[in-house]
């Protein structure tokens, strides 16, 4: 069963036992949107807000900072990709064990899901703490679906949140996305310290894994997941950078040679969507490593770390790219609240600020789906 089939079985099966038991488990439904809200996690939150007070203030006070600068970049990278939007997209559609057409990076899907789940519970956890600290009640904890659109939400008290001086309102803003840039900075230290200092010492790679096959492309026919590619035209491929070395030569309508573990195969390239100068056969692939002499019995350890290192890399990169899109001047993501909290500050009229918001709100998204659209067209064309 494909991805896009394990979500469609899935979200039915959601939906279905949403609507059979809303009134039991209290389940709201409006609409597309489907939401079920508990106070069940306030006392933790509130817990853990009252142990370090000072300690979250100071944090965020940094994280401010760190919120308004990523915002700057995030702003300025969007700009800049118009300059490239014909060639390379900056922006695309990403769906954990989906190949979305034009997209350049493909995320496997039990890893996805697992970050995904992270960043969620990171970012409105985050949220939660900050209100608590700053003594803006919780009125609700809870998850959502908007048709397919999987989601989770801490709701603050309205009243207070309009009370609160604008420090707290900024802390409270920029808490989700700060905490996920640092899970992101935690589980890159964690996944270089393994991928630089436990793995050498212990592997060493012997060829290349092909980890997926891309559906309809050149190597479908041939190749499969998990075997080893030891060679491309009687060229080497024990490592990363001999196997790149190969691939980055291919052209378009070249017949290859691919020598595996299983085998001998041939196959013809195709264009490589991002690149149509560039040949492509439709597989990812990781470095295949094995144990060092004497070390064999400990190779599911080994392979554990591993495995476990390539997680971290997920997490780092999803909670990293979703925290700083999260700090876009867009209403109503969190950088959009942020920046007009900061133009009030800087005694521009609520309902200017308000108007000069929106306005930049709607060219930034305008930009987003001009990379969307054409990254997606390039990819079905190519």
């Amino acid at each position: 069963m494909d991805a896009l089939h394990f979500y469609l079985i899935f979200f039915l099966i959601v939906w279905t036992f949403g609507i059979i038991f809303r009134d039991k488990l209290k389940i709201e439904i409006h609409g597309l949107l489907m939401m079920r809200k508990t106070k069940r996690m306030r006392e933790f939150i509130d817990r853990i807000a009252k142990r370090h007070k000072k300690f979250w203030k100071w944090y965020m006070n940094v994280g401010i900072v760190v919120a308004f600068i990523t915002m700057v970049v995030t702003t300025v990278f969007l700009f800049y990709s118009l300059k490239t939007v014909f060639k390379k997209p900056a922006v695309s559609v990403v769906v954990p064990g989906v190949d979305m057409p034009g997209s350049q990076i493909y995320v496997p899907l039990g890893y996805g899901i697992i970050a995904l789940v992270t960043v969620l519970v990171v970012h409105e956890l985050a949220h939660g703490i900050l209100a608590r600290v700053e003594g803006v009640r919780i009125k609700s904890i809870g998850v959502m679906l908007l048709a397919i659109l999987p989601g989770a939400f801490v709701e603050p008290d309205e009243n207070d949140m309009k009370k609160a001086k604008r420090i707290s309102k900024l802390r409270i803003y920029a808490a989700g996305s700060v905490a996920n840039i640092t899970l992101a900075l935690i589980c890159l230290a964690i996944a270089f310290l393994i991928g630089n200092f436990i793995i050498p010492a212990a592997l060493h790679p012997d060829g290349m894994k092909i980890t997926d096959v891309v559906p309809g492309s050149p190597a479908s026919k041939v190749l499969k997941s998990g075997m080893v590619i030891h060679a491309i035209n009687d060229h080497p491929t024990n490592n990363f950078s001999s196997y790149f070395a190969v691939v980055s030569k291919l052209k378009p309508g070249e017949k290859i040679k691919i020598q595996t573990d299983k085998g001998t195969y041939t196959l013809v390239t195709a264009h490589k969507p991002e690149d149509p100068k560039r040949g492509y056969m439709g597989i990812r692939s990781m470095e295949n490593y094995v144990p060092k002499k004497g070390l064999e019995s400990y190779a599911p350890l080994f392979s554990f770390l591993l495995e476990f290192s390539i997680l971290l890399s997920w997490i780092q990169i999803l909670n990293l790219g979703i925290g700083s899109f999260n700090l876009l001047p867009i209403k109503p993501l969190d950088g959009g609240l942020m920046f007009e909290e900061l133009l009030k500050h800087l005694n521009i009229s609520k309902d200017v600020a308000k108007s000069i918001t929106n306005c930049i709100g709607i060219i930034l998204v305008l930009i987003v789906l001009i990379n969307i659209t054409f990254s997606i067209g390039k990819g079905i064309i190519f």
